[in-house]
């Protein structure tokens, strides 16, 4: 089909559909910020050399474990609001979620 040609290159990791990417590189999660509609799943993949943990600021909602380079993690979001993280390992890299 036609639209196959189009998203023949989808990055590995990437969920084309209702999810967003968050990459880590360079001790920073980008982008910083995104905003997502509830439901969505979140995957955050590690473009580092060194291990970051993605951890919600209460520490309870969501913490992976340690990623090592290009391991990922992801989360889904059901309810709206706004969804501040950081690394557990490294807490001045911090970003947010927003749901809608």
């Amino acid at each position: 089909s036609a639209a196959a040609g189009s998203w023949a290159a989808v990055p590995p990791g990437e969920q084309p559909t209702s999810g967003a990417a968050v990459k880590i590189d360079n001790f920073s999660f980008g982008p910083a910020t995104i905003t997502i509609p509830a439901g969505s799943t979140v995957t955050w993949t590690n473009s580092d050399d060194v291990p970051h943990v993605v951890s919600s600021d209460d520490n309870k909602l969501f913490k992976s474990k340690a990623l090592d380079t290009d391991d990922h993690f992801s989360f889904t979001f059901t309810k709206p609001g706004t969804y501040n993280y950081y690394c557990a390992i490294h807490p001045k890299m911090t970003a947010r979620i927003v749901v809608q």
